[in-house]
Order: C-alpha cells, then structure tokens, then sequence
C-alpha cells in the first residue's frame, strides 16, 4: 500500500527537497531500475503470503502495530526527519495526524481483506497503480477517458472483478466463514464481519468488494499526501512522521487487546524473522523502490512494469506456497484438529489475473488521442491537411454513463430495437424473480430455470446490441456502415439455437431408453409464467415472423431517390446511387431473436404438457418425448434462417430479386447508344440495402449522362438501391484493341452476356 507519493516532488537525500521535476535517464540505463522494481514486486508478494500466514496468529491490529512500528524504527534513523528539513508547525502536525489516522484504516480494511480473501486475490485486487485505478475512474465518470483503447481497458477491469465476485468457486473460502457470534477476536473483527453479512454475500466475496473499496481510498489517499509532501519537505519525511505518529496512535488500543484479549502466540521470539520480513518486503523496499523509480522513469512505465510480475507471482505463489509460517505454528500450537483453510487457485481467479494484467497494461498507458491524422491533402500554400477525425469510438470520447444514455436513447427510437429492449427488460424481471423465489424455497429447478432463462437473454442481449450497432455511421474504414451486423446476429443465434436443438435431441433419445422419474411440484406455476412472458415476445417480434416469408415471395421495388456523379476523361466513369430501404427486405437479427422465443415458447408448452401427462398417467416418457418434437421443430425453423443467412454473407443475388433483375438487364441491352455491358454484380448488404455494379459500354457520341440515368432509373425499379455505374467509351475500346490483341477477349465477353439464360431454379447463368 505504502508507494511513492509524488515522482515530481521535491526529493532529495533524507526526504530534503534538493532537485526539481524527474531526472531524465537514457532509455539504455533504464534497464537495470526496470529489473529492481520487478524483483521488488516478487518479494512483495511474499510478503503478502507471509503477512497472511501471520494473520492466522496475530490480532489484525497487533499486526498493523509492529508492522508501522518496524517501519518507524527504520525511517526515523534513516531520514531524521525531526533534524533535516524545516520545523514542522502545529498545523502541519494536525494534517500529519490526519494523514496517520487514514492510512491506519486504510491498513485495517486492506489486512482485513486479506484474512479474508486470501493474499492472491488480495494482489490481484489492491496492487494497483494510482495511474491505473485514475484512468479507470476517469472512463467511468468523466467525458474525457481517454478513448477506446482506456474504455476498453477499464471493461476489463470489471469484468475481471466480476469473474472474482460470480465465477471464483473456491470451496475451502466457505470454511474461512466458520466465525460464530461471540467467538470473534475483537469488537472491531465482529464489527466488520456483521457488515459483510449484512452485504448477503459470502465471506470471500465481501472481501473481494472490500478490497475494491480499500483501492479507491488507496488512490485518494496518495493524491492528498503528493500535497501534504511538499509542505512538509518531501515524500520520505511525510512518511517516516506519519508512520510514527500512527504507532503513538495504536498503541493504547494494542495494550487493551492484550490485556483483554487471549493471544494465539505461545513463543513472539519465533516470529521475529517473519515479522522482518514483512515489514522489508511489503513497507519499506517496495516504497523506497517506488521512489526511486517514479523519479528515473514516468509513472505509466514503472505502472506498467510493476503490474506483471507481482500478478504472476501471485499466481505461481497461489499454486506453490507451502505457508511454512502456518505449519510452524501449528506444530507450536499442537493445533492438530484445525483443518486446512488455504485459498486454491480457481478458473475465476486464472481469468480473473489476466483481465487484471491486460487491463493494467491498458489503462496505465499514455493516452495517444490527437497525435494520429490522415494527410488528405495539401493547401495552397503548401502546408499538409490532416484528418483527425478517426473511425467508430474515435470521433469523441464520452464516458460510460453518457454513452449508455445516449445508446438507450437511441434504442428507444427505434421500433425493432425498442421492442428487443422492452421484453429484455421483461424477461430479466422474470428471470430474477424466479431466482429469488427459487433461492428463497431451496427450489433446485426454480433456480435451474431461472439460470436458463438468463442464458436466453444473451441472444436478445446480442440482438439488441445489433440492432443499435446497425444505425451507427458508416466510416472510413467501413465504409458501408455497419447494417451487416444485424446477418452475423442473426446467423449466429441460428448456430445457438442449432447447438441448443442438437444437445436437447441428443439428452431425449438418451431419456426415451431409460426415462427418469420428475419432481413436477414447481414445474407446471414456472412453466406457465414462462409462456405468458414468452406468448408476450411472440406478439411483439412476429412481424420479423411474417416478412421474412414476405421476403421470398414479393418483389424489392424500391420508391427511394436516386443521385448520379460523373466524371470526364479518356475514360469517362459514371456512378448512380440510391439509398433507402427495399420492401420485403430481410432482417436476419429479428427472426434470431423472433426463433429465440419461438423455442422457449415451444419449451414451456412441452413442459406444460408433459407435466399434465406426468402427473394424470404417469407416463415418465412424455418428458423426452416432447423435448425431441421440441428438438425437431427447432431445428426446422431455423434451417431457413441459416441459408438465408449464408447466401447474404456469401453475397448471393438477393432470390426475390433474380426476376426483376433479369428483365433489367434484358432492357439495358436495349437502350439506345449503349453497345454492351459486363460484370454484372448485385448482392444483399443488409436487410435494407441491395448493392450492384455494372460496367457499360456507350458510343462516342452519345451523352453519357443520359444512359447513366436511364441505366439507374432500370435497375432502381428492380430493387438495387446502391448502385455503381463504370461507363466506358467505343473510342476507349478501339484504343485498347489497338494496343492489345487479348483485349478482344473483353469484347467477346459482353457479347456472351447477350445469351444470358434463366433457368427453372431461379438463378441465371452465362
């Protein structure tokens, strides 16, 4: 906890102020306080495993005592702060009491976590740089966070301290909660783990949110005392004061638990060693190895550079430490009946430390916005123009607060995404309901349902995202924009539910061989709130339902304007667009989410149906059976979702559209002053936009224009609503004859397009 307050303060040898700002070091000696500041990490986190096993012995603020006690003993002889430097005032005495009494309870609640969490959770948690916990509380509450590169790093953040909070099931952390009322240490040990009952979450977990808080005091508490240590002449003085006076401030309260308190250690003397170790380790080298490093490189690096290795020795040590200091007190206590309560590694806590690495990588990082441009061109004057404005994310930095307003803003004015919200919002009461009732009555498949409900809302949760991804502005890079999103939702919540109907048919074939025996007391009430939730989505998502059929059979006319551009030279090329929506169009991501609710539907009804069957005949097999006609149905409503799906990623001829196109290609042929035309190409983008291009070739005394708008107007009328027109000159064609032999191939080619055949299967081939 104990870092560096300030690398711009004025430093100097025993905490005197003798230089100014940080001393610039070349990048090739940077190497050797790179490789200190590392192997100082390493044994910090030793530290922590030794502080952890002494915990197990030692009274929390007995622990705190010597330990600040040690620390003052050394930095009172190292620093003299009472004879270097300028004479402290009375006032300066008060905020150096002030800045005692916060780094006690700062101490108090980081140890307490410890005993609590364990000391590899408690470095993944609370050894945090101040630069990284500032750039994550900046993306969260401020509109100047940095970029995409910082949001991303603090969503790591978060999800990593989730993964500890839902995904960490280590179950020897339960018998940590084994502390019956009025068998605690101490008012102040039964105190705080009233408050972590009173959260309603397990011991460790309260630990883990614990920490968190002890992190973000942490973090305030370094930025007060960078002031404080330049009014009292440098950061080492401030600290070897404050830790004086925070002894003078424990003292009493160490005499009174040991006068009222039964102590666990028979022998102090075996604990010296340990005890200096600790107080070396984790007080003293790490915040003098601070010091020096935050004054010889910038704080970004020595953040960036101290994160890794404490995080993985932290790991390592999570796996091997053998707690020889645990050992030896038991042997000493002849504790033989205590059982082991170390904390083990978990699949929670392996992800857990690498979110936390990437994330500490991340937000400790410079920031880069502005020094990126595009040159775009060049003034008359000569100077070079850049274009600053970036791609998606990158035009303003907002922070998360604003952009979900701003997101639900713009979910709610749009009918297919307002829909997809409201059930959402609908489902997740219902699924948290379920879950509460079910935890309330020890109901196993209350809570089972109620998780698998949860599971369903990632589909409308992706859904969701799609379709607010879908309206988001086309940009340099995609410059189509991102209508496509809306076919890779919706082909991947067909791959979902295909996984799901698979593995659904498989454990029904399994069930139809031996069928178990079912509880059915709370199937038939959970079934039936599932199906009017579910009846409620089917109403609002089944117009998705009833366009993609419309799709197939209506055509893709188009009402939309339509704009032409030029351009004039040896070869003169034409473009012709129009924007808008073609009718019948097909929305991918509504009929995913539309299936979505169809199968859980079709679920809670077979389960409705088999529990009547159940409870009326007995017949144990309607379980199975239902779940396989379920199954079946499944996989056969979204077999077309899927093609549909993969004919657009694959840029196939939209298939309502084939006819239209056919016939305007046949009166292309037809226009006056137009020889030919070639490489004809027309796919779906999105569920609103069809694409073409199209080469023509023109006489040389016809007006280009004309034809352009003629060609444009045709193909409109067909559905293509985005479309490029190359125009190409007969004086251009005799040119390239002339220079070419092969180029006569080209000619022969438009000619085949003359002998364009429809076939009975709806598609066209040369």
């Amino acid at each position: 906890m104990e870092e560096k307050y300030s690398g711009d303060a004025l430093t100097g040898p025993g905490g005197g102020g003798s230089s100014l700002g940080r001393v610039d070091v070349p990048s090739s000696r940077l190497t050797k306080y790179i490789v200190l500041l590392c192997f100082t990490k390493v044994l910090k986190a030793v530290g922590l495993f030794e502080s952890y096993d002494l915990l197990k012995a030692v009274h929390i603020v007995q622990f705190i005592f010597i330990l600040k006690l040690g620390t003052a003993f050394f930095m009172v002889l190292s620093q003299k702060p009472f004879s270097s430097g300028k004479t402290v005032t009375k006032n300066q005495w008060i905020k150096i009491f002030k800045h005692a009494v916060a780094g006690c309870i700062i101490s108090l609640l980081w140890f307490f976590g410890l005993t609590l969490c364990g000391p590899l959770r408690t470095l993944l948690l609370f050894e945090h740089s101040d630069i990284v916990v500032i750039s994550l509380l900046s993306v969260l509450f401020t509109s100047s966070g940095g970029g995409p590169a910082k949001t991303r790093g603090a969503a790591f953040f978060i999800i990593a301290v989730i993964c500890l909070l839902l995904f960490d099931n280590d179950d020897l952390m339960a018998k940590m909660a084994e502390h019956p009322e009025g068998h605690h240490d101490s008012a102040l040990t039964h105190m705080l783990y009233t408050a972590i009952a009173f959260l309603g979450v397990a011991d460790h977990k309260g630990g883990v949110l614990l920490l968190v808080l002890a992190l973000c005091c942490k973090v305030g508490f370094h930025t007060a005392s960078r002031k404080l240590s330049i009014d009292i002449g440098g950061a080492k003085r401030l600290q070897a004061l404050s830790q004086l006076l925070s002894v003078l401030l424990l003292c009493p309260w160490v005499i009174v638990l040991s006068v009222t308190t039964e102590s666990k250690v028979e022998s102090w003397f075996s604990l010296i060693m340990p005890f200096i170790t600790v107080i070396f380790f984790v007080m003293i080298l790490d915040f003098y190895v601070d010091s020096i490093c935050s004054v010889k490189m910038e704080v970004s690096k020595c953040a960036r550079y101290g994160s890794f290795p404490i995080f993985i020795s932290a790991l390592l040590f999570g796996n091997f430490w053998t707690h020889p200091i645990t050992d030896q007190l038991r042997a000493m206590n002849k504790a033989a009946h205590q059982e082991s309560t170390e904390h083990v590694l978990s699949g929670g806590v392996v992800v857990s430390a690498m979110f936390f690495i990437l994330s500490a990588n991340i937000l400790s990082s410079p920031s880069k916005r502005g020094q990126k441009g595009t040159l775009i061109g060049y003034s008359p004057e000569g100077t070079p123009l850049y274009n600053f404005m970036g791609d998606a994310f990158q035009h303003s930095s907002q922070s998360i607060p604003r952009f979900i307003k701003e997101s639900l803003k713009q979910i709610l004015e749009e009918s297919d995404s307002r829909q997809i919200f409201y059930f959402l919002c609908l489902n997740l009461l219902f699924t948290f309901v379920e879950l509460f009732y079910g935890v309330l009555t020890n109901s196993l498949g209350l809570i089972s349902d109620g998780f698998h409900m949860l599971f369903d809302c990632s589909a409308l949760v992706m859904g969701l995202f799609a379709a607010l991804m879908s309206r988001w502005k086309a940009t340099r890079i995609f410059s189509y924009g991102y209508g496509r999103i809306e076919i890779l939702s919706g082909f991947i919540n067909g791959l979902f539910l295909i996984v799901i109907a698979f593995f659904v048919f498989m454990e029904s074939v399994a069930r139809l061989i031996d069928p178990p025996e079912l509880d059915t007391n709370m199937l038939t009430p959970v079934s039936v709130g599932g199906l009017i939730v579910n009846l409620i989505g089917i109403c609002a998502f089944s117009h998705a339902h009833n366009h993609s059929h419309g799709a197939s059979q209506g055509s893709c006319h188009s009402s939309d304007h339509s704009h032409s551009h030029h351009m004039h030279g040896h070869s003169d090329h034409g473009h012709g667009h129009s924007h808008g929506s073609a009718g019948g169009g097909m929305n991918a991501n509504m009929r995913g989410v539309f299936l979505h609710v169809l199968a859980d539907t079709l679920g809670s009804i077979g389960v409705i149906v088999s529990t009547i069957l159940i409870e009326q005949f007995g017949w144990f097999i309607a379980d199975p059976l239902c779940s396989l006609f379920i199954a079946v149905l499944i996989f056969l409503s979204v077999v077309p979702l899927i093609k549909d799906a993969c004919q657009v990623l694959l840029l196939r001829l939209p298939p309502e559209c084939e006819k239209e196109l056919h016939i305007a290609l046949e009166k292309i042929q037809k226009i006056e002053g137009l020889i030919s035309y070639r490489d004809p190409h027309f796919w779906r983008h999105s569920a609103s936009i069809v694409a073409g291009t199209i080469h023509i070739q023109v006489t040389s005394d016809v007006m280009e224009q004309r034809i352009v708008q003629q060609v444009t107007g045709i193909l409109k009328d067909a559905g293509v609503n985005n479309l490029t027109i190359q125009v190409e000159k007969e004086a251009y064609f005799q040119h390239m004859s002339g220079l070419s032999t092969g180029f006569h191939d080209v000619l022969a080619m438009t000619k085949q397009m003359e002998s364009l055949k429809y076939c009975k299967d709806g598609t066209y081939i040369m």
